[in-house]
């Protein structure tokens, strides 16, 4: 899988971005002139407590929200002046999503589900087959293929979320929450996979977690609190 260049730029940069959501007559800040610089190559944790904006942030950087001021711009792209289609075709070509559920189609073998964001793409069945089988491969579970979710463990869904996050080989991996339904046993072999993505295959990773044994496995870990971020704990 390959590897962004690196042309000195960071490949995520979110300038002065605020988020205000509206409930009534209400507003309601989320995010207030954040600004957040990720090189390419870097797996960084992003904590906080409950409500502080981790998982608002990452729909940010993924294309799924737009900042309500601000920039967000990714691999040199400014994310937050694409039209809905535009997006849509941005991140399938360079985001990819780990949840915290797995979000998997019950009716669907691993390798169907992995194949799903390849069916956004113009890529041939026979690619497609090879991209999931590469997938596969790379978190564990090729012997596992053919099987459907409710035969699979927690960890084994996981995995085959994690494989359905990077099959289009995308820019960035965003996890939300990725071990927070697992024990500590298949929580640690997700972590374990995330670093390899990172450390081998030179994959960047945001990963939003609550868990310091998870943020200990990234290579930096920024916290957000009340809308701003700092490089030290919430107190």
């Amino acid at each position: 899988m390959s590897n962004p260049t690196n042309s000195g730029e960071p490949l995520v940069r979110v300038d002065g971005v605020e988020k205000v959501f509206h409930r009534g007559a209400e507003e309601i800040h989320i995010l207030a002139q954040l600004h957040l610089e990720v090189p390419a190559g870097e797996f960084l944790a992003l904590m906080g407590p409950s409500g502080s904006g981790k998982s608002t942030l990452l729909n940010l950087i993924g294309g799924l929200d737009r900042p309500t001021k601000g920039t967000v711009t990714i691999a040199g792209e400014r994310v937050d002046q694409l039209s809905d289609r535009q997006l849509a075709a941005w991140r399938a070509r360079h985001i990819g999503f780990v949840f915290q559920l797995y979000n998997l189609m019950p009716v669907l073998t691993a390798e169907r589900n992995v194949e799903l964001p390849l069916l956004l793409t113009h890529l041939s069945r026979a690619e497609r087959k090879k991209h999931v089988e590469t997938a596969l491969a790379m978190v564990g579970l090729s012997h596992r293929a053919k099987h459907f979710p409710r035969t699979l463990s927690g960890g084994e869904q996981q995995r085959v979320g994690i494989a359905r996050g990077i099959v289009t080989d995308p820019t960035l991996l965003l996890c939300d929450e990725p071990t927070g339904d697992l024990d500590r046993k298949a929580g640690d072999e997700i972590l374990n996979l995330l670093q390899a993505l990172n450390r081998e295959h030179g994959k960047t990773i945001i990963m939003v977690t609550h868990d310091p044994h998870a943020s200990a496995r990234a290579s930096r870990t920024v916290y957000l609190n009340k809308g701003q971020l700092s490089n030290v704990p919430v107190a």
